[in-house]
């Protein structure tokens, strides 16, 4: 007689993925993908590059450039490309059809994102301590190479808001992932968001008169502006940011965040 196989059924009191856990895998996922490795190694190269032509011509003009004009010249390759890693760590679930292996191993979807979302606030982290060290290593070849007048002063603030920075940028990257699921979708409408509508604003502005007076409010990239600035911004400037980030960010963040958590996985 054929003995029956075993019952094979699902453990309902095995203890949860630790957050831990997840947040180290994310980590790792957005480094381990070609795409990761090669945005990864684009960010580093054209801040090099960046930190190089401003010695270059700080030299050449014999203008002395300090600390805070080489971390702001970092600001530049990682504003523009690190949202686009934050696009690839929602949409790749979908593009490499690895979400049913990440919502099948961690059923509650909730914890997945906010996972993503604190990797997202890690990376930002590495981002600015690696322009911290581009910085400084800018600044320490401006002092031998040139007159030697360097300015290594910088605000509290600025630090603050350098980071602030690169977090809103990789989480409205996220956001966009969140919303439309696919990375070629999301990462041409992101660069649209970020490049071409701040362009329809400012035409907005020379053309309508009253549009000056609302432009502040809705306009979230120049309500960012500053955060980078000595003293951080001021209580209507705190304002813009935040009504500008809850019509731009918080809003889709929450309309994406659903969508992901009643996608079908295919």
């Amino acid at each position: 007689m054929t003995a029956l196989a075993p019952e094979v059924g699902i453990d309902l009191t095995r203890p949860r993925v630790p957050f831990v856990r997840l947040v180290r895998v994310e980590l790792r996922k957005l480094a381990d993908t070609r795409a990761g490795k090669w945005l990864l190694g684009t960010i580093a190269a054209i801040s090099l590059l960046v930190m190089i032509i401003m010695l270059w011509v700080g030299l050449a003009e014999d203008v002395n450039l300090g600390f805070t004009d080489f971390l702001a010249g970092m600001n530049i390759p990682m504003g523009v490309l690190l949202p686009v890693l934050g696009v690839l760590s929602v949409t790749s679930e979908w593009s490499q059809r690895t979400a049913l292996v990440t919502f099948t191993l961690e059923p509650n979807r909730g914890r997945v994102l906010a996972a993503k979302v604190v990797t997202g606030l890690l990376t930002a982290l590495f981002a600015v301590v690696a322009a911290l060290v581009a910085a400084t290593i800018g600044t320490l070849l401006m002092a031998v190479l040139g007159s030697g007048e360097t300015s290594w002063s910088i605000d509290a603030s600025q630090f603050v808001g350098f980071y602030a920075g690169q977090a809103l940028a990789l989480l409205m990257g996220i956001t966009f992932g969140m919303l439309l699921l696919s990375s070629p979708a999301a990462i041409v409408v992101y660069f649209a968001w970020a490049f071409v509508l701040p362009t329809i604003f400012g035409i907005a502005v020379a053309f309508i008169g009253w549009f000056g007076d609302v432009w502040p409010w809705i306009d979230f990239s120049a309500a960012q502006t500053p955060l980078f600035q000595a003293g951080g911004p001021s209580g209507e400037e705190w304002a813009h940011l935040g009504v500008s980030g809850l019509i731009w960010l918080v809003v889709p963040f929450v309309l994406g965040w659903f969508r992901v958590l009643r996608s079908e996985i295919k």
